[in-house]
């Protein structure tokens, strides 16, 4: 459905839900796009640990630099040690899908250690992320950034503005919604794990670990134990090293890409569900199908593409096919985009600029409705001028 950006499209206007079955999607990508590959697999996670190690032994050196570099040097380091890393989140999360190998042993120790090493509680998260995807972009069953609703923002008195309509005046600064911006993508991945933020009404609050929250089920008890486990012997890891060369050496080497490690999961989530001219779905509406392909492909560049193993732009196979190994989805995704049409959407507009402009302009969904596509409470600049 086009970039938004670029047109200002009424992506409401006649809008008619997909009626794809998941067969015709399956039928129309190669066969060995689905064949999972456990050592080409595992070539990247070496390829990622790799980068990791030589970042890493690079920044021992920023000390011998002069003085007025090493603010710069530490900053790329941070920026670089962190994209490297979301990579290896991007592996460890396809271990949740079963996308890694065919073992299920395989799958899930390696993505428990990835994981781990990252500070994510690997089954904890892998239950709640399967029903994101078992859900998405449904208002009563998807499990994360679910759009509030109007009036539960308290907004009844405000004006409803379609998100698509940006020639609009907002009561509040660019400043504001930047550093709204800011706070979100910096710490809403630890505020989703510990209280469940942006979560669906039902768990919010709720702990990814806590084994018997109600984001869980009886059975899964032992396996979110483990996932603590897997975090307790990281932070011990952190404690140690933190002793021997002090908190200062592992929040520089470690703290910081963390942080830049959380900004591009929440970006990355936030930008493949949240946009203008995608919708979410009432019961009476919603499908798995028509979930999946609410799902927005982004470009954010040839290196960053690289390094995040095509997360980003191939998220719409990887919903339509969350088992398909990464390394095939961009032939997948060309198959998918002309079966799709007009159903596939995709957007090259800078990622920073639209995860501004889209946290900006998506603010909520009416109250009601089959199909519901994002609002603000901005005036648009036409009503203005109208009356005047």
């Amino acid at each position: 459905m086009g970039v938004k950006q670029q047109q200002i499209v009424d992506p409401e206007k006649d809008f008619e839900p997909p009626n794809f079955t998941i067969k015709e999607l399956r039928d129309c990508v190669p066969k060995h796009c689905f064949e999972r590959d456990t050592l080409r697999s595992f070539s990247y996670v070496l390829y990622d640990l790799c980068g990791v190690a030589v970042l890493a032994f690079a920044a021992t050196h920023i000390s011998m630099l002069p003085v007025a570099l090493r603010i710069p040097a530490w900053i790329l380091y941070w920026i670089c040690q962190g994209v490297v890393c979301t990579g290896i989140w991007v592996i460890a999360h396809e271990c949740g899908h079963g996308a890694f190998s065919d073992s299920r042993a395989v799958n899930n120790v390696t993505g428990w250690v990835l994981h781990s090493a990252l500070l994510v509680p690997y089954y904890s998260w892998k239950y709640t992320h399967s029903q994101h995807h078992k859900g998405t972009n449904s208002m009563t069953r998807d499990e994360v950034f679910v759009p509030r609703t109007k009036s539960y923002r308290g907004l009844q008195s405000k004006p409803s503005t379609p998100a698509w309509i940006t020639e609009s005046i907002f009561e509040e600064t660019p400043v504001y919604h930047l550093f709204k911006v800011i706070l979100q993508s910096l710490f809403g991945w630890p505020m989703y794990l510990i209280r469940n933020a942006s979560g669906p009404k039902y768990a919010r609050g709720a702990s990814h670990f806590n084994p018997n929250a109600v984001l869980f089920k009886p059975e899964n008890f032992w396996q979110i134990v483990i996932s603590d486990v897997g975090l307790l012997l990281a932070a011990s890891v952190i404690a140690y090293f933190s002793f021997v060369y002090s908190a200062a050496t592992v929040a520089f080497y470690y703290g910081v890409p963390y942080l830049i490690v959380n900004f591009f999961l929440v970006t990355i989530t936030f930008l493949q569900h949240t946009d203008a001219t995608v919708p979410h779905y009432s019961d009476d509406t919603w499908n798995f199908v028509r979930g999946a392909l609410c799902t927005v492909d982004r470009d954010y560049g040839w290196i960053l593409n690289v390094c995040l193993h095509h997360i980003n732009d191939t998220h719409v196979a990887h919903h339509v096919f969350s088992q398909m190994p990464h390394y095939h989805a961009q032939e997948a995704t060309e198959h998918l985009k002309k079966k799709l049409g007009k159903y596939y959407y995709y957007d090259s507009t800078n990622f920073l600029y639209a995860l501004y402009h889209n946290y900006k302009y998506c603010q909520f969904v009416e109250d009601s409705g089959s199909i519901l596509f994002y609002r603000n409470t901005s005036t648009p600049v036409a009503a203005i001028n109208k009356e005047l």
